[in-house]
């Protein structure tokens, strides 16, 4: 576990947009043009240690930044979401949500979407019951 005077999220980067509880930043590594995180501003390592007012702050700054990023960037879709521990890829243990936008093309077949995260998942097909 990072220390918070460690913390990337707990110094005073960029904002986009913000309230009481919590704050949106454009991610440092994006996985798209406008890449947005949003933060809790206490020091919480996951979602599930956050209290009701933070998630729905949380939530709150995810609508907001859509408004930012269709503006400024025009994205076709979007991908939000939230790793939780290690095992599920959290690699900063300071609650944050990714809003990720999408380009149409930007890969083969999104077919699955966030199911991608375990590449042979992503792909599935529809099982069709036979009526007799």
């Amino acid at each position: 576990m990072l220390e918070l005077s460690n913390c990337p999220f707990c110094g005073d980067p960029e904002k986009i947009i913000e309230n009481e509880l919590a704050f949106a930043h454009y991610d440092t590594y994006p996985v798209s043009a406008g890449h947005c995180l949003i933060i809790t501003r206490r020091h919480v390592a996951e979602y599930f240690q956050a209290t009701a007012e933070e998630k729905a702050a949380i939530w709150e700054l995810v609508d907001q930044v859509k408004t930012v990023i269709d503006r400024d960037f025009g994205p076709d879709g979007y991908n939000v979401g939230v790793n939780i521990g290690a095992a599920a890829g959290q690699s900063i243990p300071h609650l944050h949500v990714h809003v990720i936008p999408r380009y149409a093309g930007d890969v083969e077949n999104p077919q699955g979407g966030v199911r991608g995260v375990i590449p042979h998942k992503q792909k599935y097909v529809r099982i069709q019951m036979g009526s007799e």
